[in-house]
Protein backbone atom coordinates (compact mmCIF):
# COMPACT_ATOMS: atom_id res chain seq x y z
CA UNK A 1 0.00 0.00 0.00
CA UNK A 2 2.99 2.42 0.15
CA UNK A 3 2.80 3.01 -3.42
CA UNK A 4 -0.81 4.37 -2.99
CA UNK A 5 0.06 6.51 -0.21
CA UNK A 6 2.81 7.98 -1.71
CA UNK A 7 0.56 9.43 -4.35
CA UNK A 8 -1.94 10.17 -2.05
CA UNK A 9 0.66 12.40 -0.48
CA UNK A 10 1.88 14.18 -3.73
CA UNK A 11 -1.51 14.58 -4.61
CA UNK A 12 -2.13 16.38 -1.10
CA UNK A 13 1.21 18.83 -1.90
CA UNK A 14 -0.39 19.96 -5.59
CA UNK A 15 -3.67 20.40 -3.79
CA UNK A 16 -1.48 23.12 -1.56
CA UNK A 17 0.58 24.71 -4.53
CA UNK A 18 -2.83 25.05 -6.24
CA UNK A 19 -4.29 26.73 -2.82
CA UNK A 20 -1.20 28.71 -2.91
CA UNK A 21 -1.52 29.88 -5.95
CA UNK A 22 -5.22 31.32 -5.56
CA UNK A 23 -4.44 32.90 -2.36
CA UNK A 24 -1.65 34.88 -4.04
CA UNK A 25 -3.42 36.02 -7.34
CA UNK A 26 -6.04 36.87 -4.96
CA UNK A 27 -3.49 38.42 -2.31
CA UNK A 28 -1.75 40.59 -5.41
CA UNK A 29 -5.06 41.86 -6.69
CA UNK A 30 -5.71 43.63 -3.29
CA UNK A 31 -2.52 44.68 -3.10
CA UNK A 32 -1.20 42.71 -0.58
CA UNK A 33 2.52 41.13 -0.97
CA UNK A 34 3.44 39.17 1.81
CA UNK A 35 4.89 35.53 1.11
CA UNK A 36 4.34 34.60 4.78
CA UNK A 37 0.50 35.62 4.56
CA UNK A 38 0.20 33.63 1.63
CA UNK A 39 1.51 30.41 3.58
CA UNK A 40 -0.34 30.81 6.46
CA UNK A 41 -3.61 31.42 5.22
CA UNK A 42 -2.73 28.64 2.57
CA UNK A 43 -1.96 26.39 5.38
CA UNK A 44 -4.71 27.71 7.08
CA UNK A 45 -7.24 26.77 4.78
CA UNK A 46 -5.75 22.60 4.51
CA UNK A 47 -6.36 22.96 8.31
CA UNK A 48 -9.86 23.77 7.96
CA UNK A 49 -10.39 21.58 5.07
CA UNK A 50 -9.04 18.41 7.19
CA UNK A 51 -11.37 19.86 10.41
CA UNK A 52 -14.46 20.67 8.98
CA UNK A 53 -14.27 18.11 5.57
CA UNK A 54 -16.19 15.01 7.68
CA UNK A 55 -18.83 17.74 8.45
CA UNK A 56 -19.45 18.74 4.97
CA UNK A 57 -20.19 15.32 3.78
CA UNK A 58 -22.31 14.43 6.04
CA UNK A 59 -24.84 17.77 5.61
CA UNK A 60 -24.17 17.20 1.71
CA UNK A 61 -24.96 13.72 1.47
CA UNK A 62 -27.59 13.85 4.52
CA UNK A 63 -26.22 11.23 6.29
CA UNK A 64 -27.96 9.84 9.75
CA UNK A 65 -25.85 7.74 11.92
CA UNK A 66 -27.73 5.02 13.08
CA UNK A 67 -27.97 2.62 16.02
CA UNK A 68 -27.47 -1.69 16.16
CA UNK A 69 -30.62 -1.60 17.09
CA UNK A 70 -32.45 0.25 14.00
CA UNK A 71 -30.20 -1.73 11.33
CA UNK A 72 -28.91 -5.00 13.17
CA UNK A 73 -27.82 -6.65 9.64
CA UNK A 74 -25.90 -3.73 8.46
CA UNK A 75 -24.07 -3.35 11.47
CA UNK A 76 -23.39 -6.53 12.15
CA UNK A 77 -21.43 -6.79 8.60
CA UNK A 78 -19.53 -3.59 9.16
CA UNK A 79 -18.40 -5.45 12.44
CA UNK A 80 -17.51 -8.81 10.67
CA UNK A 81 -15.59 -6.72 7.98
CA UNK A 82 -14.16 -4.38 10.30
CA UNK A 83 -12.81 -7.26 12.24
CA UNK A 84 -11.07 -8.74 9.64
CA UNK A 85 -9.78 -6.13 8.42
CA UNK A 86 -8.10 -5.65 11.74
CA UNK A 87 -9.40 -1.77 11.96
CA UNK A 88 -11.96 -0.42 14.87
CA UNK A 89 -15.70 -0.54 13.57
CA UNK A 90 -16.49 2.76 12.21
CA UNK A 91 -19.75 4.79 12.63
CA UNK A 92 -22.72 3.51 10.69
CA UNK A 93 -25.03 6.08 8.78
CA UNK A 94 -27.39 5.87 6.12
CA UNK A 95 -27.68 8.86 3.71
CA UNK A 96 -31.45 10.25 2.94
CA UNK A 97 -30.43 9.89 -1.01
CA UNK A 98 -32.43 7.56 -3.69
CA UNK A 99 -29.32 7.10 -5.92
CA UNK A 100 -27.98 3.28 -4.94
CA UNK A 101 -24.25 3.53 -3.89
CA UNK A 102 -22.35 3.45 -0.94
CA UNK A 103 -19.30 5.60 0.67
CA UNK A 104 -16.63 6.04 3.43
CA UNK A 105 -15.07 8.90 4.58
CA UNK A 106 -13.73 10.75 7.89
CA UNK A 107 -10.21 11.47 8.90
CA UNK A 108 -8.58 8.26 9.86
CA UNK A 109 -8.75 4.49 10.65
CA UNK A 110 -10.51 5.86 14.53
CA UNK A 111 -12.38 8.59 12.97
CA UNK A 112 -13.76 6.19 10.00
CA UNK A 113 -17.60 6.32 8.91
CA UNK A 114 -19.36 4.00 6.76
CA UNK A 115 -22.68 5.09 5.06
CA UNK A 116 -24.99 3.36 2.39
CA UNK A 117 -27.82 4.99 0.69
CA UNK A 118 -31.07 4.21 0.96
CA UNK A 119 -31.31 3.23 -2.72
CA UNK A 120 -28.70 0.69 -2.37
CA UNK A 121 -30.36 -1.41 0.70
CA UNK A 122 -33.66 -1.83 -1.82
CA UNK A 123 -31.30 -3.12 -4.91
CA UNK A 124 -28.29 -5.17 -3.85
CA UNK A 125 -28.59 -9.29 -1.88
CA UNK A 126 -26.56 -9.45 1.23
CA UNK A 127 -23.35 -11.21 -0.64
CA UNK A 128 -23.91 -7.79 -3.31
CA UNK A 129 -24.11 -5.36 -0.12
CA UNK A 130 -21.67 -7.25 2.07
CA UNK A 131 -19.24 -6.83 -1.01
CA UNK A 132 -19.42 -3.59 -1.46
CA UNK A 133 -19.32 -2.57 2.19
CA UNK A 134 -16.01 -4.60 2.21
CA UNK A 135 -14.37 -2.11 -0.75
CA UNK A 136 -15.61 0.55 1.35
CA UNK A 137 -13.75 -0.89 4.44
CA UNK A 138 -10.60 -1.17 2.58
CA UNK A 139 -10.47 2.51 1.94
CA UNK A 140 -10.58 3.14 5.96
CA UNK A 141 -8.02 0.63 6.07
CA UNK A 142 -5.83 1.99 3.43
CA UNK A 143 -6.10 5.11 4.83
CA UNK A 144 -7.16 6.75 1.68
CA UNK A 145 -10.50 8.35 3.11
CA UNK A 146 -8.67 11.24 4.47
CA UNK A 147 -7.23 12.61 1.56
CA UNK A 148 -10.67 11.73 -0.61
CA UNK A 149 -12.27 13.87 1.95
CA UNK A 150 -9.77 16.72 1.90
CA UNK A 151 -9.03 16.78 -1.64
CA UNK A 152 -12.99 16.68 -1.94
CA UNK A 153 -13.45 19.86 -0.14
CA UNK A 154 -12.52 22.69 -1.97
CA UNK A 155 -14.04 21.19 -5.23
CA UNK A 156 -17.38 20.25 -3.78
CA UNK A 157 -17.38 23.95 -2.54
CA UNK A 158 -16.49 25.78 -5.66
CA UNK A 159 -18.94 23.61 -7.85
CA UNK A 160 -21.74 24.89 -5.28
CA UNK A 161 -20.20 28.28 -5.55
CA UNK A 162 -20.13 28.26 -9.67
CA UNK A 163 -23.63 26.70 -10.12
CA UNK A 164 -25.02 29.77 -7.57
CA UNK A 165 -23.67 32.66 -9.30
CA UNK A 166 -23.97 31.02 -12.78
CA UNK A 167 -27.34 29.32 -12.77
CA UNK A 168 -29.35 30.39 -9.90
CA UNK A 169 -30.75 33.68 -9.82
CA UNK A 170 -29.10 34.62 -12.90
CA UNK A 171 -31.94 36.94 -14.15
CA UNK A 172 -31.93 39.04 -10.55
CA UNK A 173 -28.12 39.82 -11.07
CA UNK A 174 -28.50 41.24 -14.32
CA UNK A 175 -31.19 43.25 -13.30
CA UNK A 176 -29.08 44.80 -10.52
CA UNK A 177 -26.30 45.22 -13.04
CA UNK A 178 -24.18 42.21 -10.73
CA UNK A 179 -21.77 41.42 -14.03
CA UNK A 180 -18.90 40.18 -10.83
CA UNK A 181 -21.48 37.51 -10.04
CA UNK A 182 -20.90 35.87 -13.28
CA UNK A 183 -17.44 36.42 -13.27
CA UNK A 184 -16.93 35.02 -9.68
CA UNK A 185 -18.59 32.13 -11.09
CA UNK A 186 -16.78 31.30 -13.72
CA UNK A 187 -13.41 31.76 -12.21
CA UNK A 188 -14.58 29.43 -9.22
CA UNK A 189 -16.08 27.00 -12.14
CA UNK A 190 -12.20 27.26 -13.35
CA UNK A 191 -10.63 26.19 -10.30
CA UNK A 192 -13.08 23.86 -9.40
CA UNK A 193 -12.19 22.19 -12.97
CA UNK A 194 -8.45 22.18 -11.89
CA UNK A 195 -8.69 20.48 -8.59
CA UNK A 196 -10.96 18.29 -9.34
CA UNK A 197 -8.69 16.53 -11.77
CA UNK A 198 -6.41 15.82 -8.54
CA UNK A 199 -9.59 14.67 -7.24
CA UNK A 200 -10.71 12.40 -10.09
CA UNK A 201 -6.95 11.05 -10.60
CA UNK A 202 -6.75 10.12 -6.73
CA UNK A 203 -9.88 8.22 -6.87
CA UNK A 204 -9.34 6.23 -10.01
CA UNK A 205 -5.88 4.77 -8.39
CA UNK A 206 -7.74 3.67 -5.13
CA UNK A 207 -10.72 1.88 -6.44
CA UNK A 208 -8.49 -0.69 -7.97
CA UNK A 209 -6.98 -0.98 -4.10
CA UNK A 210 -10.11 -1.16 -2.38
CA UNK A 211 -11.46 -3.68 -4.82
CA UNK A 212 -8.90 -6.08 -3.89
CA UNK A 213 -9.46 -4.86 -0.39
CA UNK A 214 -13.15 -6.04 -0.73
CA UNK A 215 -12.05 -9.72 -2.17
CA UNK A 216 -9.04 -10.01 0.79
CA UNK A 217 -11.69 -9.68 3.10
CA UNK A 218 -13.39 -12.93 1.42
CA UNK A 219 -16.02 -11.43 -0.57
CA UNK A 220 -16.14 -13.52 -3.93
CA UNK A 221 -14.88 -11.47 -6.98
CA UNK A 222 -18.97 -12.47 -8.71
CA UNK A 223 -20.61 -10.15 -5.59
CA UNK A 224 -18.76 -7.25 -6.20
CA UNK A 225 -18.85 -7.03 -9.83
CA UNK A 226 -22.39 -7.99 -9.37
CA UNK A 227 -22.92 -4.97 -6.95
CA UNK A 228 -21.05 -2.92 -9.45
CA UNK A 229 -22.90 -4.18 -12.18
CA UNK A 230 -26.84 -3.64 -10.03
CA UNK A 231 -25.15 0.05 -9.14
CA UNK A 232 -24.95 0.77 -12.57
CA UNK A 233 -28.28 0.16 -13.57
CA UNK A 234 -29.48 1.90 -10.96
CA UNK A 235 -27.24 5.29 -11.44
CA UNK A 236 -28.73 4.72 -14.73
CA UNK A 237 -32.14 4.53 -14.00
CA UNK A 238 -32.08 7.84 -11.73
CA UNK A 239 -33.20 10.98 -12.53
CA UNK A 240 -31.32 13.96 -13.25
CA UNK A 241 -32.12 15.93 -10.84
CA UNK A 242 -30.61 13.64 -8.01
CA UNK A 243 -27.39 13.04 -10.12
CA UNK A 244 -26.87 16.65 -10.10
CA UNK A 245 -27.50 16.77 -5.96
CA UNK A 246 -24.64 14.85 -5.63
CA UNK A 247 -22.24 15.94 -8.96
CA UNK A 248 -19.39 17.27 -6.37
CA UNK A 249 -19.52 13.51 -4.31
CA UNK A 250 -18.57 11.44 -7.16
CA UNK A 251 -15.28 10.49 -6.12
CA UNK A 252 -16.60 9.46 -2.35
CA UNK A 253 -19.09 6.68 -4.52
CA UNK A 254 -18.55 3.50 -5.85
CA UNK A 255 -19.23 4.20 -9.11
CA UNK A 256 -19.47 7.17 -11.08
CA UNK A 257 -23.27 8.06 -11.39
CA UNK A 258 -22.81 10.17 -14.46
CA UNK A 259 -21.04 7.28 -16.44
CA UNK A 260 -24.08 4.86 -15.95
CA UNK A 261 -25.69 4.96 -19.00
CA UNK A 262 -22.92 4.33 -21.24
CA UNK A 263 -21.72 1.50 -18.32
CA UNK A 264 -24.53 -0.29 -18.52
CA UNK A 265 -24.34 -0.84 -22.34
CA UNK A 266 -21.12 -2.43 -21.60
CA UNK A 267 -21.78 -4.34 -18.83
CA UNK A 268 -25.21 -5.65 -20.02
CA UNK A 269 -22.97 -7.71 -22.53
CA UNK A 270 -21.31 -10.01 -19.49
CA UNK A 271 -24.60 -10.84 -18.48
CA UNK A 272 -24.87 -13.58 -20.31
CA UNK A 273 -27.99 -15.39 -19.08
CA UNK A 274 -29.86 -11.85 -18.70
CA UNK A 275 -30.49 -12.71 -15.34
CA UNK A 276 -29.54 -8.96 -14.07
CA UNK A 277 -26.47 -10.10 -12.39
CA UNK A 278 -22.79 -11.45 -12.76
CA UNK A 279 -21.69 -14.91 -11.83
CA UNK A 280 -18.69 -16.75 -11.53
CA UNK A 281 -18.98 -18.44 -14.80
CA UNK A 282 -19.59 -14.95 -16.32
CA UNK A 283 -16.87 -13.25 -14.39
CA UNK A 284 -14.08 -15.92 -15.27
CA UNK A 285 -15.62 -15.69 -19.24
CA UNK A 286 -14.18 -12.06 -19.21
CA UNK A 287 -10.64 -13.49 -18.11
CA UNK A 288 -10.13 -14.36 -21.78
CA UNK A 289 -11.62 -11.50 -23.48
CA UNK A 290 -9.18 -8.26 -24.56
CA UNK A 291 -10.96 -4.88 -24.00
CA UNK A 292 -9.48 -2.17 -26.09
CA UNK A 293 -10.62 1.16 -25.29
CA UNK A 294 -10.98 3.56 -27.77
CA UNK A 295 -9.76 7.71 -27.32
CA UNK A 296 -13.02 8.66 -26.64
CA UNK A 297 -13.07 5.90 -24.02
CA UNK A 298 -9.88 6.58 -22.69
CA UNK A 299 -10.55 10.33 -22.70
CA UNK A 300 -14.07 9.63 -20.49
CA UNK A 301 -11.79 7.82 -18.64
CA UNK A 302 -9.42 10.23 -17.61
CA UNK A 303 -12.23 12.62 -16.70
CA UNK A 304 -13.76 10.35 -14.70
CA UNK A 305 -13.96 9.36 -10.79
CA UNK A 306 -13.81 5.93 -11.33
CA UNK A 307 -11.98 3.46 -13.38
CA UNK A 308 -13.66 1.97 -16.80
CA UNK A 309 -15.60 -0.22 -15.74
CA UNK A 310 -15.06 -2.97 -17.85
CA UNK A 311 -11.52 -2.70 -16.76
CA UNK A 312 -12.50 -3.22 -13.34
CA UNK A 313 -14.18 -5.98 -13.53
CA UNK A 314 -12.18 -7.48 -15.90
CA UNK A 315 -9.24 -7.01 -13.02
CA UNK A 316 -11.92 -8.44 -10.70
CA UNK A 317 -11.88 -11.36 -12.27
CA UNK A 318 -8.08 -12.14 -12.06
CA UNK A 319 -8.71 -11.99 -7.95
CA UNK A 320 -9.30 -15.02 -5.71
CA UNK A 321 -10.89 -15.82 -2.50
CA UNK A 322 -7.82 -15.86 0.45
Amino acid sequence: MFGLRLRMYLLMAALFGIIYMAVTVIGVSLGVANFYFYLILSLAMMLLQYMIGPKIVEWSMRVKYVEKGEYPKLHAMVEELAKKAGIPKPRVGIAQIALPNAFAFGRGLSDGRVCVTTGIMKLLDENELKAVVGHELSHIKNRDVLTITVLSVIPMILYRIAWNFLFYGGGRRRDRGGANTALVGMVAFIFYFITNLLVLYASRIREYFADKGSVLLGNEPSWLASGLYKLVYGSAVTDRESLKEVEGLKAFFVNDPSRAVAEIKELSQLDLDRSGTIDRNELAALQTKEIHLNFGDRLMEALSTHPNMLKRIKQLAAYKVQ
